[in-house]
């Protein structure tokens, strides 16, 4: 798929309220804030990204290094949400949007690129990536949510659980024996998919275990999945601010 036309756009969210990390884009890592620098990083693989923000502060920062900023309502549930109505205040209609998450600044250029080849299958209405766990990670911690995919790479599930059930096998020895994975949350989504899903009410799997990817496969979309090995660093407190900036620094 052409990325250097306007049929694929990224778009950033990123709100200043957080309940652990208050004003989290505006942080600094080095000589530039967090929004800056996923920005830039955006803009090594896209031609047409936009920040999608309800908070002045933010707006001001992103116009301050030449971006373009979106302001958009306080009141979304999720990033998706905050993305959808992002899209619709754009005049033009791209064919597939990437939602990029604005607390990730090193965001590998490579796992975007992964995204948009997806769309190259006209079956794909939802893309996103999925890690292999190494047998050495706790597969069993909710925290890290499973992905089963089918051999063509489209996904069948996504749990909080360790799935597959390993019959006949010791809950310890799992992992070594079967290659286990971890989503990883980014998405891309093709126009029409994203303005249906962000309509759809709670489905009960995804009020279950609390993953709103499942409400779209409960619905009937397509989710196609890619694998990466690049491990993603996201920052969600003031501490892992401080991680990052010794890894980048």
């Amino acid at each position: 798929m052409d990325i250097k036309s306007n049929k694929v756009v990224a778009i950033i969210p990123a709100r200043y309220a957080s309940t652990r990390f208050p004003g989290k884009p505006l942080a600094r890592i080095g000589n530039k804030t967090m929004i800056q620098r996923v920005w830039e990083r955006a803009g090594e693989v896209f031609e047409h990204r936009f920040v999608a923000t309800d908070d002045s502060r933010i707006a001001d920062e992103v116009s301050s290094f030449g971006g373009v900023a979106i302001m958009t309502s306080s009141d979304h549930p999720s990033g998706t949400d905050r993305v959808a109505e992002a899209v619709s205040k754009l005049d033009f209609e791209p064919e597939v949007i990437v939602n990029i998450q604005g607390d990730e600044p090193f965001i590998a250029v490579e796992q975007l690129r992964a995204l948009i080849d997806l769309f190259d299958d006209s079956k794909c209405d939802i893309a996103t990536l999925v890690q292999p766990f190494s047998p050495q990670d706790d597969i069993f911690n909710p925290n890290a949510v499973k992905a089963v995919r089918g051999c063509n790479g489209y996904a069948l599930y996504f749990s909080r659980s360790a799935i597959p059930f390993y019959r006949g096998v010791e809950s310890e020895r799992w992992g070594s024996q079967h290659t286990y994975y971890r989503h990883i949350g980014m998405y891309g989504y093709r126009c029409n998919a994203l303005r249906e899903i962000v309509k759809l009410p709670i489905s009960e799997l995804e009020r279950v275990e609390s993953l709103e990817q499942l409400r779209w496969l409960e619905n009937g979309y397509r989710v196609k999945t890619a694998i990466t090995h690049h491990t993603s660093i996201g920052v969600d407190t003031p501490e892992d601010l401080k991680n990052v900036e010794k890894l980048f620094l």
